[in-house]
């Protein structure tokens, strides 16, 4: 049996749901996960991201969770890689979430981040800049997409 892929799905994606740019894609990859293609994956990071936010991203964040989501853990290991990310001037410590998504990603091994945030994460220099980090530091290339990429599949 081929294994699924294991997706993190950071916040922008749970949003982009409810955005007309971005709602095609969102909800084409939550049905993917609905309907077992893939595998989510969710952080505590994202948890702490959606506590403001409006009723239905909250919702569909739960509904995530409801399709078997695997959710992962701030450590201190991913702290210290995310400080890495920082320390190397990849992003600035007003984005550090971002810096501890590319992280906690990458210290779990997804096998893809999926990400509307194209001014930090989904940016081709700056995924260059974090693997080249994370090869550095002994961990794998981490493959970072946009549900536009993943769906259909």
């Amino acid at each position: 049996m081929k294994k699924k892929r294991r997706i993190y799905t950071d916040t922008s994606v749970i949003g982009g749901c409810f955005d007309p740019e971005f709602a095609t894609w969102s909800n084409g990859l939550f049905q993917n996960f609905k309907n077992g293609i893939y595998q989510p994956v969710v952080s505590e990071l994202v948890a702490d991201e959606i506590e403001g936010a409006p009723q239905k991203v909250f919702d569909k964040y739960h509904e995530l969770l409801d399709y078997n989501a695997e959710l992962i853990h701030i450590t201190n290991i991913v702290l210290e890689l995310a400080d890495l990310y920082l320390a190397r001037n990849i992003l600035t410590k007003k984005s550090i979430n971002d810096t501890r998504h590319i992280a906690l990603a990458t210290i779990y091994e997804v096998d893809i981040l999926a990400s509307w945030n194209f001014r930090h994460i989904v940016h081709v220099e700056k995924m260059q800049l974090f693997n080249a980090v994370n090869l550095e530091q002994g961990y794998k290339i981490l493959s970072i997409h946009s549900p536009k990429e993943l769906f259909p599949f």
